[in-house]
C-alpha cells in the first residue's frame, strides 16, 4: 500500500531541496513534510533505514535484514563500522537528521532503536517524511511526545509498530483469549511487577573527554548539554537518568502492562499516583509503586492497576507467592497469573480441568515480519501507534505522578493533570535547538 504523500515545499524537486537546504535544516530544526519514495525496490523488498546498530538495536537490524537496508546510523563509529561490515551496501551516517533528509526519497521505512530521549525527534522527522516507522519501547520520552507521534502517524497513514516484541508471543495471545472469555469473571484489579531497578546515583562531578569513536553531541541530541562521563551514560546506563530514560518503568512497563492493556481493552487512566524514595533531580528511583485507575469500557467494569518495580515488588499477590516478574489478573471468579511464557489459574483446584477457549487471535507471523508486511500491503500490526501510543502515555504518567508527589486527576483529552499544574513540566519538555519535535 502506498503511503500518503504531500508535495514538497514550493514544488522544488527533492534533489534541489536537499542540495540547497540540508545544512540549514539540520542546524535550525526545520523539518517540513517531504514527499515519500514512490515504490518498493525492484525486487519488492522494503527499503529500510536503521537508527542504532548495536545492543538492542542490533536485534532490530537483524529483524529486518531480509529486506533492503539502504542506510544505517549510529553515533558510535565502532558500532557503525561493525554493522557496515555486515551491510556493505548501506550508506553510513552519524546524525539521523541528516540521514532522513538525504535518504527519505530512497527508502520506504525506518527502524528507531536509540536511547529513549531520541525516539520522538527521530520518529517525527521520519513520519513527516512519509516513512513507515518501527520504534523501540517506550515510544517516546514524554507523555506529550507519545500523543504527537501517534497523531502524526495516523495523519500520514504510515505503518507503525512499537518494539514490544513479546506481544508476538503465543502465550500473551492465549492469556488474552482466556481473560476475554470470562474464565475468571469480571477483572477489576491487576498487579504488574518487575524486579529490576534502573536508578540511583548522582551526576558525575568530573568532566571527561569522550572517546574518539563517540559523537557525544549527537548522542545528547535534544537533551541539555552535560559533560561526558565514562560508564555513566553510554551504552546502557542512560536508562536511570531523567534526561535520557524513564527508569525501570520506562524500560519494562510497555512489555508487562501491554498484557492487561490488550486483554482488558484499556486506554487512558483517570487517576494516577505513585510512591517510592525521595525524588532525585537527576536519577530515577530504584523502586517504585504506581497505582492507576481506568474507567469502565462499555460493559467492562473499572480497573485498578498497580505497577511495582525494583526493591518495591511484592512477595505475595492475591494470596499467591510472587515470582520476580509477572502480571496477576484478579477476577470475580478467580485469578490468573502470567509472564512472558506461561500462565496459571487460581484457585488451582477450581481450574484443574480447565479447558482453554478456542483460539480467536491468530499466531503472529513475527513481530518484525508483521510490520514489514504492513508496510508492503497495508495489513494491520498488533502494536501500532494507535495502540502503543496510549500505552506509552499511561506508562510514563506514572513517573509524572512520582516526580510531583501528587495523586493526579488525569484528563487524557486535554493531556492535563487537572489538579496539578506542576505536572506540566514532566508531561512535556524543552529541546535543544535543532532537535525540536514538531507539534510542540
Amino acid at each position: 500500500m502506498q503511503r500518503k504523500r504531500k508535495a514538497s515545499i514550493n514544488h522544488l524537486s527533492r534533489r534541489t531541496f536537499l542540495k540547497t537546504s540540508t545544512a540549514m535544516s539540520v542546524a535550525a530544526g526545520v523539518w517540513s513534510e517531504l514527499p515519500a519514495a514512490e515504490s518498493l525496490s525492484a525486487n519488492n523488498k522494503l527499503r529500510v533505514m536503521c537508527i542504532g546498530t548495536a545492543n538492542r538495536a542490533a536485534a532490530n537490524v537483524q529483524g529486518v535484514e531480509g529486506e533492503d537496508i539502504v542506510a544505517i546510523c549510529d553515533v558510535d563509529s565502532n558500532y557503525l563500522d561493525r554493522a557496515a561490515a555486515k551491510l556493505p551496501n548501506a550508506r553510513k551516517y552519524a546524525d539521523y537528521r541528516e540521514m532522513i533528509l538525504a535518504e527519505a526519497d530512497k527508502a520506504d521505512a525506518i527502524v528507531i532503536a536509540t536511547a529513549d530521549h531520541n525516539h520522538a525527534p527521530a520518529a517525527i522527522r521520519a513520519i513527516n517524511a512519509g516513512l513507515h516507522c518501527y520504534c523501540e519501547k517506550p515510544l517516546t520520552h514524554t507523555v506529550q511526545e507519545a500523543r504527537i507521534i501517534t497523531e502524526a502517524a495516523r495523519a500520514k497513514g504510515v505503518a507503525t509498530q512499537l518494539g514490544t516484541q513479546i506481544h508476538a508471543g503465543t502465550n500473551y495471545r492465549r492469556v488474552v483469549e482466556i481473560i476475554q472469555s470470562g474464565a475468571i469473571g469480571d477483572v477489576t484489579e491487576v498487579h504488574v511487577w518487575v524486579g529490576k531497578g534502573w536508578g540511583g546515583g548522582d551526576r558525575p562531578t568530573v568532566a571527561e573527554q569522550p572517546p574518539a569513536n563517540l559523537d557525544w553531541n549527537l548522542w545528547l541530541g535534544p537533551a541539555p548539554e552535560r559533560p561526558y562521563a565514562s560508564g555513566r551514560y553510554h551504552p546502557a546506563q542512560w536508562r536511570k537518568w531523567w534526561d535520557f530514560g524513564q527508569g525501570t518503568l520506562g524500560d519494562m512497563a510497555c512489555h508487562y502492562m501491554d498484557l492487561p492493556f490488550w486483554a482488558l481493552d484499556l486506554k487512558y487512566p483517570t487517576k494516577c499516583e505513585a510512591e517510592g524514595p525521595e525524588v532525585h533531580p537527576e536519577t530515577c528511583p530504584l523502586g517504585l509503586t504506581v497505582r492507576y485507575q481506568f474507567p469502565a469500557r462499555g460493559s467492562k467494569p473499572p480497573v485498578k492497576l498497580t505497577w511495582s518495580d525494583g526493591n518495591q515488588i511484592p512477595s505475595e499477590v492475591a494470596g499467591e507467592k510472587a515470582p520476580g516478574a509477572g502480571v496477576m489478573f484478579v477476577g470475580s471468579e478467580g485469578n490468573l497469573f502470567a509472564d512472558y511464557s506461561r500462565y496459571k489459574l487460581f484457585p488451582t483446584d477450581k481450574y484443574v480441568d480447565f479447558d482453554p477457549p478456542q483460539k480467536t487471535i491468530p499466531d503472529s507471523i513475527g513481530h518484525h515480519s508483521e510490520w514489514i508486511k504492513a508496510c508492503k500491503d497495508g495489513s494491520p500490526t498488533t502494536c501500532d501507534f494507535d495502540y502503543s501510543g496510549p500505552l506509552t502515555e499511561s506508562v510514563l504518567l506514572g513517573n509524572v505522578a512520582f516526580r510531583t508527589g501528587k495523586s493526579l486527576i488525569w484528563n487524557a483529552e486535554q493531556l492535563k493533570a487537572t489538579n496539578c499544574p506542576e505536572a506540566d513540566q514532566y508531561i512535556a519538555k524543552q529541546y535543544r535547538q535543532g532537535w525540536e519535535v514538531e507539534g510542540v
